[in-house]
């Protein structure tokens, strides 16, 4: 039987003191096209029976308030700048929605994949489509489940924060709704500091530009593009424990990270599945997190986008045929580029032209394993699921609650393939 969710009240919650009222300019890298959306986070909590609902569900939304006071953009609106170079939050104090709600679901019901893709949908009522119409950039839901268990459902304007900044929001969030700390003593505490990644931080002259294919289009051969939107995708959820990474690293013969190896034998597993022409270019493209990858490094607490896309292409028959190590050589190729000068290139290449990444033999890759949210705890303890609203064609590397090694691959991959994408994602010596 279909569960069911059922809103008791949306609000407004505003900052608890006041704050600025100006507009924030965002940074070159805030203002990308592909970052014009909203990232969806589900976070689910087993049952505490001696919780207090309705003291629990005041907390969170007493320490949301709390938290827009020293993260007001996040209460702010943003638009398009008047002179069209980019993007601006307009903050007034506007607010973020906060959603009560109760579900018939239970926490057993969010094991493994969702049936289909928008299956949990309604536990974020809300799904901003557009983010430069005046919508919260922030959105909150509460819901409670029949066996009193709970899950958090979160959006974020993806222009306003990234992932590594919304994790530390959220972890604020949470340690204001418990008590652990004050606003005084948030710890990062969150900085500004936009003009950072903006071309005019970097000055001029800065020699040859380096070649960024995350941004070039390739032929399509087999109709890529339009399968994907024709066929139906069907999500998967598979787990790798620390003993099938140490696998998987054996087989590369050479060191090298859970991320490099697993992104690769993803990719290839995903590729080999979908049984592409055999000289298909196909590329992944995944997030680099630059904090620490300049010679000035941004300032501890810095929560707006600082990433860039890094990025591998190589032809279907040799990803098939070179075997795994030759994958992750290119992924580690492919983060190893990314320095100061990387990031100057691609600061003022998004400044200068609507860059986006094309979708033809794309799989795109982002890691919510290293961002902390299976430590956000509101007073109902520690989440045992933490992933996506919905699943869907980008793939999400997921931490496990139980298993602080493990990973978790979230994907929905077409019908056709996904029987034989799941089969050589669990042979590891195929």
């Amino acid at each position: 039987m279909s569960s069911s969710v059922q809103v008791n009240d949306a609000v407004l919650i505003t900052p608890s003191e006041p704050t600025p009222h100006h507009i924030l300019q965002l940074s070159a890298l805030d203002s990308q096209l592909f970052v014009r959306f909203t990232f969806e986070y589900l976070l689910v909590y087993k049952p505490r029976h001696v919780l207090d609902r309705a003291a629990a569900t005041e907390n969170v939304k007493s320490a949301l308030g709390r938290a827009l006071v020293p993260y007001y953009p996040l209460a702010g609106r943003v638009r398009n700048r008047a002179d069209g170079m980019g993007l601006e939050v307009v903050c007034r104090g506007q607010g973020a929605l906060f959603i009560d709600a109760v579900s018939d679901s239970t926490v057993s019901e969010f094991d493994g994949a969702p049936r289909r893709r928008a299956q949990w949908r309604k536990f974020l009522s809300l799904h901003v489509a557009d983010v430069l119409m005046g919508a919260p950039p922030l959105v909150v839901q509460l819901t409670w489940l029949l066996d009193g268990g709970a899950t958090l459902g979160v959006g974020f304007n993806h222009c306003l924060c990234d992932g590594i900044g919304s994790g530390e929001f959220l972890n604020s969030f949470a340690e204001l709704a418990i008590g652990k700390r004050g606003l005084n003593e948030l710890s990062p505490k969150p900085t500004w500091g936009r003009h950072l990644l903006n071309p005019t931080a970097f000055g001029s002259n800065r020699g040859n530009s380096l070649s960024h294919p995350e941004f070039k289009s390739v032929p399509d051969l087999c109709g890529f593009t339009s399968r994907l939107v024709r066929e139906r995708l069907s999500p998967t959820s598979v787990t790798f424990d620390e003993n099938k990474l140490k696998e998987l690293k054996k087989r590369t013969r050479f060191p090298c990270t859970s991320f490099e190896v697993l992104s690769a034998h993803v990719w290839r597993s995903w590729a080999r599945a979908l049984n592409l022409p055999s000289t298909q270019i196909i590329k992944l493209v995944f997030s680099v997190n630059i904090r620490k990858r300049m010679e000035s490094s941004l300032p501890n607490g810095y929560y707006g986008n600082a990433f860039v896309l890094g990025c591998v292409q190589t032809c279907v028959r040799d990803l098939s045929v070179k075997g795994l190590g030759y994958a992750v050589e290119l992924v580690r190729r492919a983060k190893d580029r990314v320095g100061e000068e990387y990031v100057k290139e691609v600061v003022e290449l998004v400044s200068s032209s609507p860059a986006s990444v094309d979708s033809t033999g794309v799989l795109i890759m982002t890691q919510w394993s290293r961002l902390g949210l299976e430590s956000v705890d509101f007073g109902m303890g520690m989440p045992v699921q933490v992933g996506p609203v919905c699943c869907d064609k980008y793939c999400i590397l997921l931490p496990v609650c139980t298993a602080a090694s493990a990973m978790k691959v979230n994907l929905a991959v077409p019908s056709s393939a996904v029987d034989l994408y799941l089969y050589f994602l669990g042979n590891i010596c195929a």
